[in-house]
């Protein structure tokens, strides 16, 4: 049966010669095989990240989380923003012509000059002007017909039928942004159905807005079918001027207004956008700002699939805005000024998938599909290693990949406090103080960070972290009572001073001077489960160096409320994260009217001194400059000796990005940094292309067993047809 034999032979070349250029165009494809990105993505200018729970609030009257940060501040454009690269953090032109200055008025509404004292100013009035020529997006709001009609503002439930997102809309428009978008926002902080988190403070600040919220919900009960269109109601407080200007006026003098005005809550909304989403059927198919934004920013948001993706891309309406052309010392060498004076921004596309583990994360980071990561504790070895000076940097690993770590201290501080209600912890006496400032050497904040942080951290000397204006450095920035500054450096008391002081406040040895009983103290704590059992295990052994008896107090988060409110607690940790760039948003944490025992504020510790709180009531209305600087170390000096916290820590920022990735520099208080980044498509495809190859032998090995297990049956079926021929 020569012919079978010959055709068996032939059917077997063939079907190996089909298998091997299979498997030699997986080997050889430059395009990895694992890529989680479609084909036609590859190369292009589109920066990858990842999110790990879905944004609650795209709503900027609503937003307060950094997760949404990561979305609506590249969308939005409130009138200011800070300097991509200077420090101390500096606010400047955004939308705006200029950084608005106030004007003074007194009760009478009459002018006052710059330099009123502060118990004369009743009003302060900011002028604010922003600039011509800035359109919107493209969006179906503002889509007119031939006749200059808005198209989609008069739907039936029957036009939303075929209706699920937002690009099932075919038609778009966009207009010119003006002043009366900017004073609809701040209308809408008072909107009683959408409760933003920063309305009851503007209403002690924006005159008018507390009584605007009651207007509102009686408009509401008037006429609750009706859209509440709040261009019918004037408010006091911000009004339009012209076209391009508008004035906010806010009572007294309050400097800290303008950074609030760096923030999405004081972005534009137009008019016609909140009215074409609050029609009959929108909110059911999630067509709502919470959902879809509508901005001027250089990236809007085509893609809110949250349960898989969010995409947002290039808006082709941009105004344009151009790299900064100077920064802070060192900018240049670190490159951070290469793109000075070039168009924003730079990415075309930025495409975050969900990602709610963190190791398939940061695998996909090592394999070049993710362009930035953090460190979780659990990848921290595997990524950073501490020089024998103490200094932090990558692994032979990282290094090898050209992987690179940019840190940064938070504006953030985290501390030891205690309740100066308490008998024993608290009070103002010398006794008092100085079993304070006892436990306050002993708690070895340094150990601390490098045990439980990884070393992501810094010693705080007081209450204002780095950066912000007030924090001094070097020998003048060191908490004396705690420290000694020796070989250029800050360096913590011994335990015998430690002890030493708490002899003097009359407990030799850990024990009462007067009763001879130990002196036991208690910590209380909330969520302590076993993952919390070494870290308060470290801060007993901590209180027994100086022979001070600790009892942990462990109770669910509800009860450990109660208890501050109540001021029950005796020593706690607590924290605080930065609003803005100012040291009254640190220094109001000890201030005595804000205390958490009766008045519910954030001053945690209770505490209160008369001249720290005459100084801070000077001091938050100044603005920056000698005076203030002068009255802010008055006021570090003060709450450094009375110790109401062990003053803790600042956190240290720990991040990673690839070598082409760029103008990585942390802002930790702008929000709106995407335009600034910068992405390599060609390196970065190459690397990505190294680092997947397949591995032959078991791809071969795949490939080829079905072979070997079928071929033999298709050669013998083929030898029996031929026979019964």
């Amino acid at each position: 049966m020569p012919g079978a034999c010959w055709r068996s032979t032939r059917l077997t070349r063939l079907l190996v010669a089909a298998l091997g250029l299979q498997f030699g165009l997986f080997a050889c494809s430059s395009r990895p095989w694992n890529t989680p990105y479609p084909a036609s993505d590859e190369g292009r200018n589109i920066l990858y990240s990842s999110f790990d729970e879905r944004p609650k609030h795209l709503d900027p009257a609503r937003s307060y989380s950094s997760n949404e940060n990561v979305f609506i501040a590249q969308i939005y454009e409130p009138p200011l923003q800070y300097h991509f690269l200077k420090r101390p953090y500096e606010l400047v032109a955004l939308t705006t012509t200029e950084v608005p200055k106030p004007a003074y008025f007194d009760a009478q509404h009459r002018r006052l000059p710059d330099t009123a004292p502060i118990e004369r100013i009743a009003y302060s009035a900011y002028d604010i002007r922003i600039q011509p020529g800035i359109m919107y997006q493209p969006h179906p709001a503002f889509a007119k017909d031939a006749a200059g009609r808005l198209t989609y503002h008069a739907l039936a439930p029957s036009d939303l039928e075929r209706v699920s997102t937002l690009a099932d809309f075919p038609q778009t428009g966009t207009r010119e942004l003006t002043a009366d978008d900017y004073v609809y926002q701040i209308k809408r902080l008072a909107h009683p159905t959408l409760h933003s988190p920063i309305f009851g403070l503007m209403s002690e600040y924006i005159v008018g807005l507390a009584e605007y919220s009651s207007v509102l919900e009686k408009a509401l009960t008037d006429h609750p079918t009706e859209f509440l269109d709040l261009t019918r109601y004037p408010l006091e407080g911000a009004a339009v001027v012209d076209r391009y200007t508008y004035r906010l006026t806010v009572k007294g003098k309050y400097p800290q207004m303008v950074y609030w005005l760096a923030m999405p809550f004081f972005a534009p909304i137009p008019p016609e956008v909140d009215r074409f989403y609050s029609q009959s059927g929108m909110a059911e198919k999630n067509l709502t700002l919470d959902w879809y934004p509508v901005g001027t920013g250089p990236f809007m948001l085509t893609v809110n699939n949250p349960n898989r993706q969010m995409v947002m891309e290039r808006n082709p309406n941009f105004h344009g805005e151009q790299y900064p052309a100077e920064g802070e010392a060192g900018d240049a060498a670190a490159g951070f000024l290469t793109d000075a004076g070039k168009s924003l921004p730079f990415i075309d596309k930025a495409v975050y998938s969900l990602e709610k583990e963190s190791i398939p994360y940061w695998n996909k980071f090592l394999q070049g599909y993710y362009d930035v990561s953090g460190i979780s504790s659990e990848t921290f070895d595997q990524a950073v290693q501490m020089t024998g000076h103490g200094e932090v940097g990558l692994t032979e690993d990282m290094d090898a990949k050209g992987i690179r770590l940019v840190t940064s201290v938070e504006t953030s501080i985290f501390y030891l406090g205690f309740n100066m209600l308490d008998p024993v912890i608290g009070g103002y006496s010398e006794r008092n103080r100085k079993l304070r400032q006892a436990i306050s050497i002993a708690y070895d904040d340094d150990e601390f960070i490098s045990i439980f942080r990884n070393g992501r951290g810094s010693a705080a000397q007081g209450p204002i972290p780095p950066g912000i204006f007030g924090a001094l450095d070097g020998p003048r920035g060191i908490n004396p009572y705690v420290f000694d500054w020796k070989d250029n450096q800050p360096h913590r008391k011994s335990i015998d001073d430690a002890k030493r002081l708490l002899a003097e406040a009359g407990y030799p040895n850990g024990r009462d001077s007067q009763t001879g009983k130990p002196l036991v103290v208690h910590f209380d704590v909330t969520g302590g489960g076993p993952d919390d059992k070494a870290r308060l295990d470290w801060v007993r052994k901590h209180f027994a160096k100086i022979d001070i008896e600790m009892e942990i107090r462990d109770t669910d988060y509800n009860r450990f409320q109660d208890k501050m409110l109540r001021g029950d607690a005796q020593i706690f940790q607590w924290g605080w994260n930065a609003d803005y760039p100012d040291p009254e948003n640190f220094l109001f944490l000890l201030y005595g009217p804000n205390a958490k025992v009766g008045k519910n504020g954030e001053n945690a510790a209770n505490y209160q001194n008369t001249e720290f709180d005459r100084r801070f009531e000077r001091m938050k209305n100044m603005d920056n400059g000698v005076e203030r600087q002068a009255m802010i170390d008055q006021m570090v000096e003060i709450v450094r000796r009375d110790a109401p916290w062990a003053f803790g820590f600042h956190p240290k920022q720990f991040t990673l990005h690839h070598a082409w990735y760029r103008n990585a520099k942390p802002n930790l208080m702008a929000n709106n940094t995407l335009k600034y980044k910068r992405i390599e498509p060609g390196p970065r495809s190459q690397r990505r292309a190294e680092w997947n190859r397949p591995t032959v032998v078991p791809v071969a090995v795949a490939l080829l067993l079905p072979v070997a297990v079928v071929l033999p049956a298709v050669i013998r079926y083929v030898r029996r047809n031929r026979s019964a021929a």
